[in-house]
Protein backbone atom coordinates (compact mmCIF):
# COMPACT_ATOMS: atom_id res chain seq x y z
CA UNK A 1 0.00 0.00 0.00
CA UNK A 2 1.50 3.10 -0.95
CA UNK A 3 0.87 6.25 1.33
CA UNK A 4 0.31 9.61 -1.07
CA UNK A 5 1.34 13.10 0.78
CA UNK A 6 -0.73 15.98 -0.71
CA UNK A 7 0.53 20.12 -0.43
CA UNK A 8 -3.33 21.80 -1.71
CA UNK A 9 -3.94 25.41 -2.57
CA UNK A 10 -7.58 26.68 -2.49
CA UNK A 11 -9.46 29.26 -2.32
CA UNK A 12 -11.97 28.77 0.35
CA UNK A 13 -14.50 32.02 -1.15
CA UNK A 14 -17.47 29.11 -2.68
CA UNK A 15 -16.63 26.13 -0.60
CA UNK A 16 -18.24 24.68 2.70
CA UNK A 17 -14.74 24.65 4.58
CA UNK A 18 -12.41 21.14 4.41
CA UNK A 19 -14.25 18.54 5.53
CA UNK A 20 -16.99 16.94 3.49
CA UNK A 21 -20.87 17.38 4.52
CA UNK A 22 -24.34 17.64 2.86
CA UNK A 23 -24.51 21.26 2.69
CA UNK A 24 -22.38 21.68 -0.07
CA UNK A 25 -18.71 21.79 -1.93
CA UNK A 26 -16.02 21.13 0.21
CA UNK A 27 -12.13 20.64 -0.28
CA UNK A 28 -11.73 17.08 1.40
CA UNK A 29 -14.94 15.87 -1.09
CA UNK A 30 -13.29 17.45 -4.73
CA UNK A 31 -10.51 15.50 -3.89
CA UNK A 32 -12.11 12.51 -2.83
CA UNK A 33 -14.07 12.28 -5.74
CA UNK A 34 -11.09 13.17 -8.00
CA UNK A 35 -9.01 11.04 -6.37
CA UNK A 36 -11.66 8.04 -6.56
CA UNK A 37 -12.08 8.66 -10.44
CA UNK A 38 -8.61 8.87 -11.10
CA UNK A 39 -7.64 5.68 -9.78
CA UNK A 40 -10.93 3.50 -10.09
CA UNK A 41 -11.29 2.79 -6.68
CA UNK A 42 -12.82 4.57 -3.21
CA UNK A 43 -10.49 6.96 -2.00
CA UNK A 44 -10.81 8.73 1.70
CA UNK A 45 -8.51 11.48 2.36
CA UNK A 46 -7.05 12.99 5.42
CA UNK A 47 -6.32 16.83 5.81
CA UNK A 48 -3.97 18.51 8.28
CA UNK A 49 -6.39 21.51 9.28
CA UNK A 50 -9.73 21.18 9.00
CA UNK A 51 -10.28 25.22 8.15
CA UNK A 52 -13.68 26.33 7.94
CA UNK A 53 -16.14 28.04 5.00
CA UNK A 54 -14.27 30.72 3.38
CA UNK A 55 -10.99 30.21 5.05
CA UNK A 56 -8.37 29.83 2.16
CA UNK A 57 -5.16 27.89 1.89
CA UNK A 58 -1.72 27.67 0.25
CA UNK A 59 -0.10 25.01 2.34
CA UNK A 60 -2.86 22.41 3.32
CA UNK A 61 -1.55 19.09 3.60
CA UNK A 62 -3.28 15.74 2.97
CA UNK A 63 -2.85 12.10 2.87
CA UNK A 64 -4.31 9.30 1.10
CA UNK A 65 -3.94 5.44 0.58
CA UNK A 66 -3.70 3.23 -3.22
CA UNK A 67 -1.90 0.35 -4.63
CA UNK A 68 -1.97 1.62 -7.61
CA UNK A 69 1.38 1.99 -9.39
CA UNK A 70 0.47 5.66 -11.14
CA UNK A 71 3.78 7.71 -10.68
CA UNK A 72 3.25 10.69 -8.79
CA UNK A 73 3.74 13.82 -11.64
CA UNK A 74 0.63 11.17 -12.84
CA UNK A 75 -1.52 11.76 -9.92
CA UNK A 76 -0.34 15.86 -9.86
CA UNK A 77 -1.29 16.26 -13.21
CA UNK A 78 -4.41 13.69 -13.20
CA UNK A 79 -6.02 15.64 -10.13
CA UNK A 80 -5.55 19.10 -11.40
CA UNK A 81 -7.02 18.12 -14.81
CA UNK A 82 -10.07 17.08 -12.38
CA UNK A 83 -10.01 19.53 -9.27
CA UNK A 84 -12.04 22.51 -9.95
CA UNK A 85 -10.31 26.33 -10.65
CA UNK A 86 -10.43 26.95 -6.59
CA UNK A 87 -8.45 23.99 -5.81
CA UNK A 88 -4.79 22.76 -6.64
CA UNK A 89 -1.99 20.37 -6.12
CA UNK A 90 1.22 21.47 -5.74
CA UNK A 91 3.30 18.93 -4.86
CA UNK A 92 2.82 14.80 -4.49
CA UNK A 93 5.18 12.40 -2.42
CA UNK A 94 5.34 9.38 -0.64
CA UNK A 95 5.54 8.78 3.08
CA UNK A 96 5.72 6.38 5.72
CA UNK A 97 2.41 5.03 7.21
CA UNK A 98 2.96 6.27 10.08
CA UNK A 99 2.29 10.11 8.69
CA UNK A 100 -0.49 11.57 9.89
CA UNK A 101 -1.25 15.13 8.07
CA UNK A 102 -2.95 16.09 11.59
CA UNK A 103 -1.18 14.72 14.23
CA UNK A 104 2.38 14.36 12.71
CA UNK A 105 2.24 17.82 12.75
CA UNK A 106 4.74 20.34 14.37
CA UNK A 107 3.71 23.48 13.79
CA UNK A 108 1.76 25.42 11.23
CA UNK A 109 1.17 29.28 10.09
CA UNK A 110 -1.79 31.04 9.54
CA UNK A 111 -2.08 34.77 8.10
CA UNK A 112 -4.97 36.77 8.52
CA UNK A 113 -5.64 40.21 6.49
CA UNK A 114 -7.01 43.22 7.29
CA UNK A 115 -7.86 46.11 4.84
CA UNK A 116 -7.46 49.36 7.11
CA UNK A 117 -8.27 51.32 4.10
CA UNK A 118 -11.12 53.98 4.44
CA UNK A 119 -12.81 52.37 1.57
CA UNK A 120 -13.57 49.10 0.64
CA UNK A 121 -11.64 47.40 -2.03
CA UNK A 122 -13.34 44.87 -4.59
CA UNK A 123 -10.18 43.13 -5.09
CA UNK A 124 -9.37 42.13 -1.30
CA UNK A 125 -13.64 41.12 -0.88
CA UNK A 126 -13.13 38.36 -0.50
CA UNK A 127 -9.54 37.90 0.94
CA UNK A 128 -8.84 40.71 3.60
CA UNK A 129 -11.52 41.59 6.78
CA UNK A 130 -12.39 45.38 5.39
CA UNK A 131 -11.77 47.13 8.70
CA UNK A 132 -11.75 51.13 8.53
CA UNK A 133 -11.70 52.46 11.85
CA UNK A 134 -8.06 53.48 12.79
CA UNK A 135 -5.99 50.95 14.54
CA UNK A 136 -3.33 51.50 17.09
CA UNK A 137 -0.58 49.17 16.10
CA UNK A 138 1.27 49.45 18.58
CA UNK A 139 -0.87 48.91 21.62
CA UNK A 140 -1.89 45.60 19.47
CA UNK A 141 1.80 44.36 19.50
CA UNK A 142 1.72 44.86 22.98
CA UNK A 143 -1.46 43.05 23.05
CA UNK A 144 0.08 39.88 20.79
CA UNK A 145 3.04 39.76 22.90
CA UNK A 146 1.15 38.77 25.63
CA UNK A 147 -0.36 36.09 23.84
CA UNK A 148 2.96 34.75 22.96
CA UNK A 149 4.03 31.16 24.72
CA UNK A 150 2.40 28.02 25.99
CA UNK A 151 -0.82 29.38 27.82
CA UNK A 152 -4.13 27.60 28.06
CA UNK A 153 -6.34 28.82 25.39
CA UNK A 154 -10.11 28.45 26.60
CA UNK A 155 -10.72 32.05 26.39
CA UNK A 156 -10.03 32.16 22.68
CA UNK A 157 -11.66 29.08 20.99
CA UNK A 158 -14.77 28.47 19.94
CA UNK A 159 -18.05 27.56 22.44
CA UNK A 160 -18.37 24.20 19.34
CA UNK A 161 -14.60 23.23 20.15
CA UNK A 162 -14.17 19.60 21.19
CA UNK A 163 -10.49 19.23 21.84
CA UNK A 164 -9.86 17.83 25.13
CA UNK A 165 -6.72 19.76 26.16
CA UNK A 166 -6.96 23.50 25.27
CA UNK A 167 -2.84 24.58 26.35
CA UNK A 168 -1.23 25.35 22.72
CA UNK A 169 1.94 27.29 22.03
CA UNK A 170 2.40 30.30 20.24
CA UNK A 171 5.86 31.08 18.95
CA UNK A 172 5.43 34.38 16.78
CA UNK A 173 2.51 36.77 16.63
CA UNK A 174 3.79 39.59 14.54
CA UNK A 175 1.51 42.22 12.95
CA UNK A 176 3.14 43.14 9.61
CA UNK A 177 2.42 46.60 7.54
CA UNK A 178 2.37 46.03 3.82
CA UNK A 179 1.27 49.02 1.04
CA UNK A 180 -1.93 50.35 0.49
CA UNK A 181 -3.62 49.78 4.01
CA UNK A 182 -3.01 46.25 3.98
CA UNK A 183 -1.75 44.58 7.55
CA UNK A 184 -1.44 40.81 7.70
CA UNK A 185 -1.39 39.45 11.53
CA UNK A 186 1.17 36.38 11.03
CA UNK A 187 0.43 33.67 13.48
CA UNK A 188 2.83 30.65 14.06
CA UNK A 189 2.22 28.07 16.53
CA UNK A 190 2.58 24.51 17.33
CA UNK A 191 -1.21 23.51 16.73
CA UNK A 192 -4.81 25.80 17.04
CA UNK A 193 -8.27 25.30 18.90
CA UNK A 194 -11.25 26.06 16.56
CA UNK A 195 -11.31 29.35 15.83
CA UNK A 196 -8.49 30.28 17.80
CA UNK A 197 -7.03 32.52 15.57
CA UNK A 198 -9.79 34.46 14.09
CA UNK A 199 -10.55 34.74 17.88
CA UNK A 200 -7.21 36.19 18.58
CA UNK A 201 -7.36 38.72 15.61
CA UNK A 202 -10.65 40.01 16.53
CA UNK A 203 -9.20 40.80 19.99
CA UNK A 204 -6.17 42.49 18.88
CA UNK A 205 -8.17 44.73 16.49
CA UNK A 206 -10.47 45.07 19.96
CA UNK A 207 -7.44 46.39 21.42
CA UNK A 208 -6.88 48.54 18.42
CA UNK A 209 -9.87 50.87 18.41
CA UNK A 210 -9.30 50.68 22.28
CA UNK A 211 -12.27 48.57 23.52
CA UNK A 212 -9.21 46.64 25.72
CA UNK A 213 -6.25 47.70 26.97
CA UNK A 214 -3.01 45.31 26.94
CA UNK A 215 -3.73 44.37 30.73
CA UNK A 216 -7.37 43.23 29.90
CA UNK A 217 -6.08 40.49 27.70
CA UNK A 218 -4.19 38.80 29.85
CA UNK A 219 -6.86 38.59 32.10
CA UNK A 220 -9.16 37.43 29.28
CA UNK A 221 -6.36 35.03 28.77
CA UNK A 222 -6.37 34.52 32.55
CA UNK A 223 -9.95 34.02 32.86
CA UNK A 224 -10.19 30.96 30.41
CA UNK A 225 -13.67 32.72 29.53
CA UNK A 226 -14.85 32.74 26.20
CA UNK A 227 -17.27 35.36 27.02
CA UNK A 228 -14.56 38.01 27.62
CA UNK A 229 -12.76 37.56 24.23
CA UNK A 230 -13.60 39.74 21.79
CA UNK A 231 -15.46 38.81 18.50
CA UNK A 232 -14.35 36.07 15.65
CA UNK A 233 -12.86 38.02 12.75
CA UNK A 234 -14.49 37.24 9.55
CA UNK A 235 -13.63 33.56 8.32
CA UNK A 236 -12.20 34.98 4.43
CA UNK A 237 -9.60 37.21 6.35
CA UNK A 238 -7.66 34.14 6.88
CA UNK A 239 -5.51 31.66 5.46
CA UNK A 240 -3.22 28.41 5.97
CA UNK A 241 -0.14 29.33 4.95
CA UNK A 242 2.45 26.42 5.76
CA UNK A 243 2.01 22.97 7.90
CA UNK A 244 5.68 22.09 9.62
CA UNK A 245 6.71 18.70 10.28
CA UNK A 246 9.66 17.89 12.75
CA UNK A 247 10.63 21.84 11.58
CA UNK A 248 10.11 21.25 7.94
CA UNK A 249 8.35 23.21 5.86
CA UNK A 250 5.21 22.14 3.89
CA UNK A 251 4.08 25.08 1.39
CA UNK A 252 3.04 25.29 -2.25
CA UNK A 253 4.88 25.63 -4.84
CA UNK A 254 4.90 28.49 -6.64
CA UNK A 255 4.66 31.07 -3.80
Amino acid sequence: MRHIRLTVEYDGTTLCGWQRQPNGPTVQQHLEEALSKLLSHEVRVRGASRTDAGVHARGQVAVFHTEKTIPLHGIRRGLNSLLPETICVHDVIEVGDDFDPRHSATGKHYRYTILRASTRSPRWRDRAWHHARPLDLDAMRAAAAVLVGEHDFSAFRSVHCAAKTTTRRIQTLDLVEHPEDVLTVEVRGNAFLRNMVRILVGTLVDVGVGRFSVTQVAEILASKDRTRAGLTAPAHGLELVEVRYDGRRVSSGPH
